[in-house]
């Protein structure tokens, strides 16, 4: 198993230059996203005016007016669009510290918010649902509760297998996550095998690939209150997080309590990663990639790593699903795709770019 990156520094130099770069990097980010929405708004099947789309939103927060020509253009920015594109925000900021956080706790470079099963655990959930109608009684939030429940149920099971007499060991944890994974992906293909028509097994694997398209203003706040808190959290303990990193005999000589912060740090990952997955399936390669990518940027301590990646996540995810909406319009590209065509070659070019650091080795 790989270790993870070095917390003293990702890169050569990385310390002295992350600390450089850090405002910068921050204020150029900070800049961008709100243009990011604007424009992911604005880009669509039907393209609207940056104009128009400013208006639309302030008539909507201020109780203006609009005329009656407006109305189709006015409803597909505030009930569509609007809560889809600041979804994707908060979907892209929480993977991509989630995956920070899960990297750290684990020791692993390879990790991601997705390898402890939490993913494959809401997905058996969701494919219930849409398979054999369960939870209907929920109506348009059935999907995004039963794939909640299913990933908090995985949780539980995962931290049960993992948990031994010295408490959660990073290798016990990615082993019984990388194991139970594969066991609820068996119980999803079968229940795709077993649905009862064509069409439902066509959702499920639709789901399984990631999607915002049923985004709606209900299904925003719980999320990003999550990533909120998740983002909080991190930063106040980012010391430990980079205590954590460096092993847990160096963290017992540093006074800091590696199973307790490990333990706490599952939990917050576990519930944040069920809230995302449940309102925008598994949308792989974010928690991953952002990460490493960021650690080039500004270096390996965790409080300025956990500043960045945010913003940097958050930028990815809207224009990943601006891609995914409009390249094969009026067809929906499955946001999953799109966030692996770009991940897996900027992964590669990261694994071969020279003083980039995987674990200490090159």
């Amino acid at each position: 198993m790989a270790a993870a990156p070095d917390p003293r520094g990702a890169a050569e130099g990385s310390g002295r230059e992350g600390r450089g770069r850090l405002p910068v990097t921050v204020a150029v980010l900070a800049a961008a996203l709100p243009v990011t929405i604007l424009l992911g708004v604005a880009l669509g099947a039907t393209v609207i005016p940056v104009g128009d789309v400013v208006r639309y939103v302030g008539a909507a927060l201020t109780g203006g007016t609009i005329t009656s020509g407006e109305v189709p253009a006015y409803s597909i920015i505030w009930q569509v669009r609007v809560p889809r594109v600041l979804l994707a925000a908060v979907v892209g900021a929480g993977l991509s510290v989630v995956g920070v956080a899960v990297q750290a706790m684990v020791r692993n470079a390879l990790a991601d918010p997705f390898v402890l099963g939490i993913s494959s655990g809401a997905s058996v959930g969701a494919s219930l649902v849409v398979a054999f109608g369960l939870f209907t009684g929920l109506g348009i939030y059935a999907v995004s509760t039963a794939a909640l429940l299913g990933a908090l149920g995985a949780s539980v099971l995962v931290y049960l297998a993992a948990r031994g007499r010295a408490g959660l060991s990073p290798l016990r944890l990615v082993l019984t996550g990388i194991a139970l994974a594969y066991g609820f992906q068996a119980m999803t293909s079968l229940v795709v095998f077993l649905a009862p028509n064509y069409q439902a097994a066509s959702t499920v694997l639709f789901w399984l690939l990631g999607g915002l398209g049923a985004a709606t203003w209900g299904s925003l706040p719980l999320p990003a209150a999550g990533v909120l808190c998740c983002v909080a959290l991190l930063l106040r303990y980012a010391r430990a997080l980079d205590v954590l990193a460096m092993g847990d005999e160096t963290a017992a000589s540093l006074g800091v309590d590696a199973m307790a912060t490990r333990r706490w740090t599952f939990v917050l990952t576990s519930v944040v990663t069920g809230l995302l997955v449940a309102v925008s399936g598994p949308v792989g390669f974010v928690g991953l990639v952002m990460p490493h990518l960021v650690r080039m940027l500004v270096g390996s301590t965790h409080r300025r790593v956990l500043t960045v990646a945010p913003l940097a996540g958050a930028c990815f995810i809207v224009w990943a699903d601006v891609v995914s909406r409009t390249f094969f319009s009026p067809q929906e590209l499955p946001l999953g795709v799109v966030t692996a065509l770009v991940g897996v070659p900027v992964f590669v070019v990261i694994l071969r770019r020279r003083g980039y650091l995987f674990g200490g080795g090159r």
